[in-house]
């Protein structure tokens, strides 16, 4: 059974910055790219950053380019996102995802998805 879990979200104030990580298990971590999105009430779901499967390539939202970097560490099967620069439009909450055979930050092409942590940036 495919399971992932999100953590280290939080408050912060602007400017602050935290690192969210994502740990994968039941299935060959390095089988799918991963991805990591975020929702704020009232809108959709965004992608926000993208990574391929053995982590040489990856793709982020014009929206968080230069602030948020995304990695991964395939020995620990953990996925990461850190978030620097915060604004307070980057509230939402994050989820990550995997499942995709390519890379996108389309939502619909993930099958596996986490339960979100949630990120919190105030002004």
């Amino acid at each position: 059974q495919v399971q992932l879990v999100e953590s280290g979200g939080g408050s912060v104030q602007a400017g602050g910055s935290l690192r969210l990580s994502c740990a994968a298990s039941g299935y060959t971590y390095t089988t799918y790219s991963m991805c990591w999105f975020r929702q704020a009430p009232g809108k959709e779901r965004e992608g926000v950053a993208t990574i391929s499967t053995g982590g040489s390539s990856i793709l982020y939202a014009d929206s968080v380019k230069g602030r948020f970097t995304i990695s991964k560490d395939n020995d620990k099967n953990t996925l990461y996102l850190q978030m620097n620069s915060l604004k307070p439009e980057d509230t939402a909450m994050y989820y990550c995802a995997a499942g995709s055979g390519t890379l996108t930050l389309r939502a619909g092409s993930y099958r596996y998805w986490g339960q979100g942590t949630q990120v919190t940036v105030s002004s």
